[in-house]
């Protein structure tokens, strides 16, 4: 198996779930159960060729001039967080099939966590930071869309946007980070950005890109000042926050430390941004951890706090805390998967998680008591179990620094504290819970769940048992290989045994235990005397109200400049715009000047003049004629449109004046559907006098700004057209087009072939545009204000539009009794289709091509709507927009994976001569079926934009019609 299927195989298996039906839950889990345990022995079965420092990689080439491959590579660290992601994501699965219940969305839960999965496991095997950031960025938006799971409920949307915020910023300035360490290096390849460590450090830029990455970090891991989004995130199920908190999102952000930890640690900026932000994030959720009174807001902060612990390992700067960080990664994640899924147990067979309302539940349920109690011990480092192992190395850590006096003095005591304060929390989560009278006033009976809801937290207890009790046996040569490749060279000398004497950590862990013990009495005495509820002295430390006190300052801030910057008037805001265009243009040339070329110019042609004064006097016109009549305008602006298109054709564009003329057409047809929407002309209650020099002024205004804007592109045209342009730029499209792309029109080859990526990237936008109107449109209704004006207040008359989508009501208008019958229009279509079909299959060698093909067949579609109105086109030609805009997409982005499967770069193109019977020897480009995607995507957006809008004025038509029915029934009312 493949590391590109070990990724592809979540996502696909997660389109795969959303498609079941909702009442498949066991197929759902199945499902989704398989992939994970499929992935996880895939995974398993690596490890040989990774153990001893090997890297496995595969390279898939991409943009290699831009140093953007999409590259997986497998290290031991990758080994060990895949196992975890997928191991625990495999468990999770088995314990969400008994927790989720029928009324909850479960094909919706299972293609989220799927894609969640995938994600995850493509930051893990990430070979490029670029990619690595791409994922990064996915794990946000699928935790975002985990956290909302329960939609209907407030706490779970603002725990999920409060996340996506937090962690998304971060993510951003992460990538400005790998930017910034990609230029320092020369390379996005993370096999050279981590042989490049000592460069990086040495570099001006260090600290720029070190404070960039530790952002997004920092936030992932909801590490101090970031801590506040995790508590809030618990509005998720509990298998969601079993996955995120063990294994996935908030390990993404040690994972990225410990992945760089070769390149940007041994620095005293590292020391103190990394290990001061785990200090304060170990002591801080600790601490507001003993005051919980939720059982998952208790582990949430808990878990903030182990995350504080391994972030300030890697801060140490030492090759041995290095290793003791990433032994307690694969610690938390067996005792905290095993808790929180204890935790849903809990909630789901009592119906409740506070902690004062649970008591006693050892005698209703004494397995998952038994279990529970195990978990937390080896969160709190007791002897025997696997947190006590990792506890002890950091404490020995704290203990053998090399530092300043202060530090040595300081951290040892903090670490000892923080392990009182877990001692005392995790007391709490048991003896609170399990011991003491049982319960009476639960909303539910407490029993024991059903055995496979309970097998994974039984399994993972098992590893918390045996990696305490035979660590080197069970996992050290696993911790040697995962633990390598973070140091960046040879493993310091460490020890697994569970002994090692009476020596200072160990009389740390006395202490911790010992003293947190007392902790935990000294508070249980506090609160049975009610003289305890929150955290004391961090009542005005809220972290959420400081978040929705920064987004409401931020949304007061874009008011007031929306009020003083904002208009109503679209007029205003083009004016703006503009101005804003020609100053960005003009401080360049005003600063380095415009030089205008020697070459020669072509003599002056009468024909060119008489076509660009017939143009320029259209324009004029069309903006003359705004004042009095905008459909005139419209028509005029039709006039200028034709004469660029021949203007094009005077200059050998043939694509683009065929091109021109189609668009021409359609914007002529999207504009007067849009016209009945701009807004009536008020009347002015001014002098005339000074509304005839205030409109004057207006159209100076205009007139300058205009002739400054055509003036300063013609100026700039003039200056380009007037150099000689280099050979190895002007000419290589020209020699290179039949060669390596297999076609002989230069400009259909360089849409599909040359720059397909651009293009692909352009039908993608056009297909979002296109959907964007018309789920804007899909609901949108006329302000009824507006409707109730009379028909010649109007910026045009109101059957106007109307009769160009359904003529049949304008019998007594004008508009009607021009246009073409129905009947010709519709003998017309299948010509007009065999037109099309022309364009796009000569289009590789002569003028055309798939885009102007799915104009000429827009047109001819919307043609039929015009004459013969919606109602009729869809009943006899159900034509489904929406699904042409989808396979479109579909086909394009399948003929560049084409060229990825057979070995080639993303949308390489490849030709074929076959022999067809009848037909002969046909030259055959796989450009073709990418071309065949744009023409299907075309169609689609076309359609969809101006049909949608056309059923906006038809809908306004017959709510206008109500309004007059309605008037004309109540004669004596106004």
């Amino acid at each position: 198996m493949s590391l590109t299927l070990l990724v592809l195989l979540p996502f696909i298996a997660s389109v795969m779930a959303a498609l079941l039906p909702s009442n498949a839950r066991n197929t759902e889990s199945t499902l989704a159960g398989l992939v994970a345990l499929w992935c996880c022995v895939q995974t398993a079965l690596y490890f040989p060729q990774i153990a001893e420092g090997g890297v496995l990689r595969e390279e898939i080439q991409w943009l290699p001039a831009l140093g953007l491959n999409l590259v997986l590579r497998m290290d031991g660290f990758a080994w060990m967080f895949c196992m975890l992601v997928l191991g625990i994501g495999a468990l999770v699965v088995l314990y969400a099939r008994y927790y989720l219940s029928a009324a909850d969305p479960v094909p919706r839960f299972f293609a989220f966590f799927l894609a969640f999965m995938g994600a995850m496991v493509g930051v893990v095997l990430s070979g490029n930071l670029i990619q690595l950031a791409l994922f990064w960025e996915l794990t946000s938006l699928f935790s975002f869309l985990l956290i909302g799971y329960w939609h209907h409920r407030k706490d779970a949307r603002r725990g999920a946007r409060m996340a996506l915020t937090v962690t998304g910023t971060g993510g951003l300035c992460m990538l400005a980070g790998m930017l910034v360490l990609g230029h320092i290096v020369g390379s996005y390849d993370l096999d050279h950005v981590l042989a490049a460590g000592q460069l990086v450090r040495d570099h001006p830029l260090y600290l720029v890109a070190l404070v960039l990455v530790l952002l997004g970090a920092l936030t992932k891991s909801a590490q101090f000042p970031f801590h506040f989004w995790l508590p809030h995130a618990m509005a998720a199920p509990t298998p969601v926050s079993a996955y995120l908190h063990s294994a996935t999102m908030v390990k993404a952000g040690v994972f990225l430390l410990a992945r760089l930890w070769p390149v940007l640690s041994g620095t005293d900026e590292w020391f103190w941004l990394v290990g001061g932000a785990g200090a304060c994030t170990l002591l801080l959720g600790a601490y507001i951890a003993m005051f919980q009174n939720d059982l998952k807001g208790l582990l949430a902060y808990s878990t903030i706090s182990h995350l504080g612990l391994i972030t300030l390992l890697l801060g140490l700067n030492s090759p041995l805390a290095a290793v003791a960080a990433v032994f307690h990664i694969l610690n938390h994640a067996t005792f905290k998967a095993s808790l929180f899924m204890a935790v849903g147990i809990i909630d789901h067979e009592s119906g409740t998680r506070d902690i004062r309302r649970l008591s006693g539940l050892r005698t209703m349920m004494p397995v998952t008591a038994t279990l529970a109690t195990v978990a937390a011990a080896a969160m709190a480092g007791v002897p025997l179990l696997n947190g006590f192992l990792s506890k002890e190395m950091f404490f020995a850590e704290t203990v053998f620094l090399d530092g300043s006096p202060l530090i040595n003095n300081i951290l040892p005591i903090a670490a000892t504290v923080a392990g009182m304060f877990s001692v005392a929390y995790s007391l709490r989560f048991t003896i609170d819970v399990f011991w003491g009278p049982a319960a009476t006033d639960l909303p539910l009976t407490p029993h024991e769940p059903p055995h496979w809801m309970r097998v994974p937290v039984e399994l993972l207890v098992l590893a918390c048992l045996v990696v305490g009790m035979l660590p080197a046996w069970s996992v050290g040569k696993y911790l040697n290989a995962a633990a390598l490749p973070v140091v960046g060279g040879e493993l310091p000398a460490f020890s697994l045994a569970v002994w090692h004497g009476l020596n200072t950590p160990f009389l740390m862990s006395l202490a911790a235990l010992l003293g947190g013990a007392a902790v935990y009495l000294a508070l249980r005495w506090q609160r049975a005397r009610g003289h305890l509820s929150d955290a004391p002295g961090l009542q005005h430390l809220d972290g959420q109200r400081i978040f929705e006190s920064l987004l409401a300052n931020i949304s007061l801030a874009a008011r007031v400049g929306r009020r003083w910057l904002g208009t109503q008037r679209l007029q205003w805001q083009m004016l703006w715009l503009v101005c804003a265009a020609l100053a960005a243009a003009t401080i360049p040339l005003w600063t380095r000047g415009l030089h205008i070329g020697n070459r020669t110019a072509l003599p002056v042609s009468a024909t060119f003049i008489g076509l660009w004064a017939t143009g320029m006097t259209c324009a004029v016109a069309a903006a003359w004629q705004a004042k009095y009549h905008r459909l005139a305008a419209l028509t005029l602006m039709g006039g200028a449109g034709l004469c660029t298109s021949i203007t094009f054709l005077l200059f050998s564009a043939p694509d683009l004046a065929l091109t021109q003329l189609m668009v021409e057409i359609v914007t002529t047809v999207l504009i007067l559907l849009g016209l009945r929407w701009l807004p009536k002309r008020e009347p002015d209650l001014r002098p005339p006098a000074a509304e005839e020099l205030r409109a004057r002024a207006r159209r100076l205004r205009d007139l300058l700004l205009s002739v400054a804007a055509g003036g300063g592109m013609a100026a700039l045209a003039l200056a380009m057209l007037s150099r000689p342009f280099p050979e190895s730029t002007s000419t290589f499209f020209l020699e290179n087009a039949l060669t390596e792309g297999g076609g002989t029109n230069v400009v259909n080859v360089m849409l599909v072939d040359f720059r397909g990526f651009d293009t692909f990237g352009e039908i993608v936008v056009l297909g979002i545009v296109a959907l964007t109107v018309y789920a804007l449109l899909r609901r949108f209704r006329p302000a009824r204000e507006t409707m109730d004006l009379p028909a010649q207040q109007r910026a045009l008359p109101a059957d106007l539009v109307t009769d160009l989508i359904n003529p049949r009501q304008a019998a007594d208008t004008a508009v009607g009794y021009l246009m073409v019958p129905a009947v010709l229009v519709r003998l017309l279509l299948p010509f007009a289709i065999l037109v099309a079909i022309h364009l796009f299959m000569r289009g590789h060698n002569e003028p055309g091509g798939g885009f102007v093909a799915g104009l000429v067949f827009s047109v001819a579609l919307l043609l039929q709507y015009i004459v013969s109105g919606t109602q009729w086109v869809e009943a006899h030609m159900p034509l489904t927009p929406r699904r042409w805009i989808a396979t479109g997409l579909l086909c394009a982005l399948a003929t560049g994976l084409a060229s990825l499967y057979w070995g080639y770069p993303f949308m390489t193109t490849h030709t074929a001569h076959l022999n067809v019977p009848l037909l002969g020897e046909m030259h055959i480009a796989s450009a073709l079926f990418f071309d065949l995607g744009v023409f299907t995507l075309v169609v689609g957006a076309t359609l969809v934009i101006l049909t949608s809008i056309a059923h906006q004025s038809v809908r306004s038509h017959r709510f206008h019609a109500r309004v007059a029915e309605d008037a004309a029934n109540r004669p004596g009312e106004q």
